[in-house]
């Protein structure tokens, strides 16, 4: 049972945290803003011990097992160093850093501590995906040549907020993009070559982006994310003897369906926990215990490499796009 501390409470700690506290037999111990009382009421709201007045006491609280940073994509890297040079575990949220030069100073620092650190990308531990890869390792769909993915969302416009502000790590690559790329690596692994094409927001930073992932095999992946309109938010991967059609909302708990090729047979899944939204967070959590409980210092099921390679494919994108962002 690890004690937790959290780092910026806000709207994604919070889904993270009563999850935690629904699913599993982890509890949040400590949390810090840097807004006192914005951790006061977080507190008081998901029934947290302990409020540090800074990021630094947190990650020094010697009750304090494992630190969860949710902080804007820009603070990241500084929080899971702080962290890390503290000795402690860390779960940081998705991406796990602006760039792929970021994560790999975030690797480097955790390896050389011997901590466990990884990113908190939840879909890649729900039922579903655990799932379809062993249906990909047993071959039921046969030679994979196609992953079509898509993620796009209407956001207000606001320039100062978190998700079109280049200073915050802002664009839809970086925040609602990400899912589509990961399903991407998860089938295929890293591409041999990128195309991207797409349009910026007002504030220079990547409103909308589609992606043709190319791989030596001569299979693809067409993905798609935008700031700009809903889409359907589905997913399917094709294969020269069956496609599966995950529902909408690929990346959230839920089911899929598998049809042969060549014949109106199909087979359908769906979650049988009642477990739905954000609370399939829990299901990391759980993960990440079960790691350091095995003595892990990274996850066999979503290393630090694939991070930084979900990163190289967002790096290559947006700089095709011309999208800006802070400085590393």
């Amino acid at each position: 049972m690890l004690r937790w501390g959290v780092l910026a409470p806000g709207r994604i700690a919070g889904g993270f945290v009563w999850a935690l506290h629904q699913h599993t037999d982890q509890r949040v111990h400590a949390v810090a803003s840097r807004a006192p009382e914005r951790a006061q009421r977080f507190a008081a709201t998901y029934g947290i011990a302990r409020v540090h007045e800074s990021y630094e006491q947190l990650v020094a609280d010697p009750q304090v097992d494992i630190v969860y940073v949710a902080s804007p994509h820009s603070e990241h890297k500084r929080q899971a160093l702080l962290a890390i040079a503290a000795g402690k575990h860390v779960l940081v949220e998705k991406p796990l850093a602006l760039d792929a030069g970021e994560a790999r100073d975030i690797a480097r620092a955790a390896r050389a501590a011997g901590v466990f650190a990884m990113e908190a990308l939840w879909s890649r531990f729900l039922p579903q995906t655990v799932l379809i890869e062993r249906l990909l390792r047993e071959g039921v769909l046969g030679d994979i040549r196609l992953v079509t993915a898509d993620f796009g969302g209407r956001f207000d416009f606001n320039p100062e907020g978190r998700i079109f502000n280049p200073a915050l790590g802002g664009g839809a690559l970086l925040d609602i993009g990400i899912y589509p790329i990961w399903l991407a690596h998860f089938v295929f692994g890293p591409p041999a070559h990128v195309h991207a094409t797409g349009s910026l927001a007002p504030t220079g930073v990547d409103g909308q982006a589609a992606l043709i992932l190319s791989y030596a095999t001569g299979a693809q992946a067409l993905l798609h994310t935008t700031l700009f309109a809903e889409t359907p938010q589905e997913a399917v991967i094709a294969g020269t003897h069956a496609r599966l059609q995950l529902d909408s909302r690929f990346f959230t708990p839920g089911g899929f369906t598998l049809k042969a090729a060549g014949s109106d047979q199909r087979l359908r899944w769906t979650d049988p926990s009642g477990i739905h939204g954000s609370e399939g967070l829990a299901y990391q959590a759980a993960a990440v215990a079960r790691h350091i409980a095995e003595g892990l210092t990274e996850s066999p099921m979503h290393p630090l490499e694939r991070s930084i390679a979900l990163l190289e494919t967002i790096d290559s994108a947006r700089g095709q796009l011309g999208a800006s962002s802070r400085a590393s």
